[in-house]
C-alpha cells in the first residue's frame, strides 16, 4: 500500500468513527514518520580534476595534479597556464562541462613546437 493510500484509509476510519479523531492523527504522525530518508550526500564531492603535462620525446611526466573538485577553478586556471597558445580550448566550456557533472577527458592537446602533451580529465 502507498503512503497516500494508507492515508486515505486512515481519514476514512477516522470518518467512519473506527478510531478517534486524536488515534487517526497519531496514525498519520506515524506513517510521516516512516517515510524513507535519503541518504546523506557526501560532505566532499569525490571526484578529482587531473592535469597531466609529458613530454612528447622522453614521454616523461612533467607535470602530473590531482586537484579536489571543490578547487576546480584553480585547476583549471593552473591548466590553462600549461596548455599550449596555439590550442583552441575554450575554459568557460571547459568550467560548464565540469559543473554538468562531465567526466572523462575534457583536453587533449600536443604541442610540437614546445614538445609537450597536456591532457585534463575528471574522474
Amino acid at each position: 500500500m502507498t503512503t497516500a493510500e494508507e492515508r486515505m484509509r486512515i481519514l476514512e476510519m477516522i470518518q467512519q468513527g473506527t478510531v478517534s479523531a486524536e488515534e487517526g492523527a497519531n496514525l498519520l504522525k506515524a506513517l510521516g514518520s516512516s517515510k524513507p530518508k535519503p541518504p546523506a550526500s557526501p560532505s566532499r564531492d569525490p571526484r578529482v580534476l587531473r592535469v597531466r603535462i609529458t613530454d612528447l620525446v622522453s614521454g616523461k611526466a612533467k607535470v602530473n595534479v590531482n586537484i579536489p573538485m571543490s578547487l576546480v577553478n584553480v585547476g583549471i586556471k593552473l591548466g590553462a597556464r600549461f596548455t599550449p597558445s596555439n590550442a583552441e580550448v575554450d575554459y568557460d566550456e571547459i568550467m560548464e562541462a565540469i559543473k554538468g557533472g562531465a567526466s572523462g577527458k575534457l583536453v587533449d592537446v600536443e604541442d610540437l613546437e614546445s614538445g609537450e602533451h597536456v591532457e585534463v580529465w575528471v574522474e
